[in-house]
This record gives structure tokens, sequence and C-alpha cells, in this order.
């Protein structure tokens, strides 16, 4: 059988789909299947027994949540475009995703490692901004207090 450069995409792509599927040791828990819902629902598997509603619009619902005394975000849309178009303008500002369909909860690295036992879905990280080493900065990303 002769290999063509379509075959060798289309097994790169099953390749990299196999590889970023299995969990790498965040915890060594499998991750459960994504969870789908509204805002209230998610925050409600999430354990965010209070979560405090920032944005309520068509197009996007946004909390922020507690756990352990770390804030984080959970926001939902009404269109997989409107969350991707979201999702790609905050991930400028550095941080850690984790995203479902038509959602996404922002916070601590450990925070939405934690979460995405509870509610399965996709790790993304944002841009790392060299240099500095302002550490101390880093939770305005997930707090956005104000």
């Amino acid at each position: 059988m002769k290999l063509t450069r379509p075959m060798l995409t289309a097994a790169a792509l099953v390749a990299a789909v196999a590889l970023t599927g299995c969990g790498g040791g965040d915890g060594g828990d499998a991750v459960p299947e994504t969870v789908t819902g509204s805002l209230e629902h998610l925050a409600a598997e999430a354990k965010c027994t209070a979560p405090n509603m920032q944005t309520d619009a068509d197009t996007i619902r946004q909390a922020i949540c507690e756990k352990g005394g770390e804030k984080y975000i959970l926001a939902t849309f009404s269109t997989d475009r409107g969350q991707r178009e979201w999702i790609n303008t905050a991930k400028d500002y550095g941080g850690y995703y984790l995203v479902g369909r038509k959602w996404v909860a922002v916070g601590h690295e450990d925070v939405v490692a934690d979460l995405r036992g509870r509610l399965g879905g996709t790790l993304e990280q944002g841009v790392q901004h060299g240099g500095g080493g302002h550490s101390a900065g880093h939770g305005e990303h997930a707090g956005h207090d104000g």
C-alpha cells in the first residue's frame, strides 16, 4: 500500500487526537464525560453553591465561583463560534481554560484540573508571558476583583 500525503495527514490527526485524549498524569483519574447544560447546572456539578453572576446576556452568561479560597469563572455561550471567539481573545491574557460544549471554566491550573474531574472537558492554556516572573499578579486573571 502506497502512503499518500492525505493518508499521512489523516493518520497524524488521529494520532494527535488519541494522544490528547489520554490523561497524561493530571491526578491519574479518568476524565468523566463532558457535562452540558445551563450555567446553574454547571455550577451545581462543579460544587459552586453560590455563583456570583457577573454577566447575564443572550450570548454569554458568566459567574464567579470560589474553591478553597481561589476564584474561578464559569461562562456559558449561546453559540460555539461565540465561545471560541471569547476563548481566543481571553487566552491573550494567559491563564488556564477548561473547555466544554458552549461553556468554559477559567482559573488557576490546579483549580481547573480539579474541575476537569467533575465537569470533563479539554484543558487549554493561555499565552505564557515570559520574563518578569510576576507570580503575585497571576490571580487577577481568575478573580477579576472589582
